[in-house]
């Protein structure tokens, strides 16, 4: 797709995450938009928001780890997205339902890296060795496509769906937690909402790690060292409002909390 077709599309979706107003699905008006295409427009807003000066570049998201997800919306591998320090959410802190559409949170590890990874052939050992040090991890997302009618082009360039994301403070070796079985209960106002394991995160997240460092070589790009990486959901995702408390509780890992308020 052209430049200035592409720049159109990103423009409203910049729009309808600036003001909280949803959008229509990009996929619809054009159904020739290709995955290459959504992660151009993807960047395209991140590069607008970083030329801004009110953030820095963190890390990447991976979404659509769950291989039920993946066959729900006819893809054969996940997608990733940009973190950024504004989405960065003190642990215990609340955001405010204010400037969200139509959020949802789940429990994840994030994967903070002190080498460089280089695709295509990174690998799971090279991922263990390139990790410093794993947190428990609440990403919020939330969909500026109204109603959360999307499909995989419409999620990859709206930032795969990413709004914010809050970090545990204990940090933990890699090789000290069995990530594959690792437990994970996500928690609203006290209920367990969603249960799960790593083993639903594409099997393991450090595969899911390595997915992505072999992802960006096609785009000419890599993780560097410092990078944040959330890996990928543990669980079913499970909505909020003003008002929720949630907590997500990892074994091995601990626990990291936030709230919403209106």
């Amino acid at each position: 797709m052209h430049e200035t077709e592409l720049a159109k599309l990103a423009d409203n979706l910049y729009e309808a995450r600036t003001r909280c107003l949803p959008c229509a699905p990009m996929t619809e008006g054009r159904p020739e938009l290709t995955i290459h295409d959504a992660y151009a427009i993807s960047h395209i807003n991140l590069k607008r928001r970083l030329e801004q000066g009110k953030a820095r570049l963190l890390g990447k998201k991976i979404g659509l780890t769950s291989r039920a997800v993946q066959k729900q919306l006819s893809v054969h591998e996940p997608d990733y997205g940009y973190l950024t320090s504004d989405m960065n959410l003190p642990l215990g802190e609340a955001l405010s339902m204010a400037q969200l559409l139509q959020p949802r949170v789940e429990g994840e590890v994030a994967f903070v890296l002190k080498r460089d990874l280089f695709g295509p052939g990174v690998t799971v050992a090279q991922v263990i060795q390139a990790t410093d040090f794993i947190l428990p991890c609440i990403e919020i997302i939330d969909s500026r496509v109204k109603d959360w009618k999307i499909k995989i082009q419409d999620t990859i360039a709206d930032n795969a769906s990413s709004a914010a994301f809050v970090l545990g403070t204990e940090p933990r070796k890699l090789g000290a937690v069995d990530l594959h079985l690792a437990g994970m209960a996500l928690r609203v106002n006290g209920e367990v909402l969603s249960t799960g394991s790593g083993a639903a995160c594409l099997d393991h997240p450090a595969l899911a790690v390595a997915w992505l460092a072999n992802a960006l070589s096609r785009f000419d790009a890599h993780l560097q060292a410092g990078d944040v990486v959330l890996s990928g959901a543990f669980g079913p995702v499970v909505p909020v409002q003003a008002g929720d408390q949630v907590e997500v509780e990892i074994s091995g890992l601990g626990k990291v909390f936030c709230g919403f308020e209106a």
